[in-house]
């Protein structure tokens, strides 16, 4: 685990090197075909380099769940455990570890009539305001809720108007699961977050000499893909598609995608916090890389 530009990806192809691996990719982005450059998804080269798992599995026009996420890595995990490989859980979708760890909330499925009424709402009055009234509803879900966080805003009402009960109190009520499998917990994490963010922005500027904006023009010309897709609200897309739009120039697009990313990184390392029995690595240390690979070497050989 860890933050974006952490190294993740160079310590797992690593492990591999030296311990029959397989990667399952624990990354919401990385699910989407056609999306390379704006998700720093591993080369060709590396791909190759060892078996890798949710990676290019849907279109940027569908939607991955966190259940079926938890789903496929589960058999995965078996899967891999029969070819008496080491299953290598790497990626910084923190949401997908928690679902690993704590299992799913058993929430009421999506209702398509209250979403449509949620989204006429929040095109007439805004989801500012929708965020004031799940405050007055649900005000530990709106606490931790940025007011402009539309999806999850309309969710939690959703929740509200099928159950009659604040989501908050709904999860509170539930048991967590427990793993069918031992984890240890990797974490790639820099002792010195300014250097974290030389490197988000280092990285960022590669994307858009690689061609970032024209992987976006692309994705823009299908016609059926909108700025409102799950696909296109990954940090880096949603700028891009803005600054193709005309409502942001060049450069702004670079300070708000670089902004983006480093907020990333800071929710990504709050909930790294929580995880105490997590086994921390500086990213920014000597050598990382091989700091991980005696760990793993280690759990290996226990």
């Amino acid at each position: 685990m860890g933050p974006t530009a952490s190294g993740k990806t160079a310590a797992a192809l690593e492990i591999a090197r030296h311990i029959p691996s397989e990667i399952i990719s624990v990354d919401s982005a990385l699910v989407f075909r056609e999306m390379d450059i704006g998700t720093a998804k591993p080369s060709a080269a590396e791909l190759a380099s060892a078996p890798h798992h949710l990676i290019n599995i849907i279109d940027p026009s569908e939607a991955y769940s966190v259940a079926q996420f938890l789903t496929d890595t589960k058999c995965l995990v078996e899967d891999i455990h029969a070819r008496g490989k080491l299953p290598l859980l790497v990626g910084g979708t923190m949401m997908y570890f928690k679902a690993l760890v704590n299992g799913l909330d058993d929430l009421p499925a999506a209702n398509p009539a209250i979403r449509a009424e949620l989204d006429a709402e929040a095109a007439r009055d805004g989801t500012p305001a929708l965020h004031a009234r799940l405050a007055a509803l649900d005000p530990i879900t709106a606490a931790r809720l940025k007011p402009n966080d539309t999806q999850r805003i309309q969710r939690a009402l959703e929740i509200i108007a099928l159950t009659g009960q604040a989501m908050s109190s709904l999860i509170a009520l539930q048991p967590k699961s427990e793993m069918p499998f031992d984890m240890l917990s990797l974490s790639l994490e820099p002792s010195d977050r300014v250097v974290l963010h030389q490197r988000i922005a280092r990285r960022f500027d590669i994307m858009l000499e690689q061609g970032f904006l024209d992987e976006v023009r692309t994705l823009r010309q299908r016609g059926d893909l909108n700025p409102d897709m799950t696909s296109m609200r990954c940090v880096g897309y949603r700028q891009a598609w803005e600054h193709l739009d005309g409502i942001i120039d060049y450069p702004e697009l670079r300070e708000r995608g670089i902004i983006a990313t480093r907020q990333l990184a800071k929710r990504q390392l709050t909930w790294l916090r929580s995880i105490p029995e997590r086994i921390v690595i500086d990213c920014l240390g000597q050598n990382p890389t091989a700091s991980i690979l005696e760990q793993a070497i280690s759990y290996q050989n226990s």
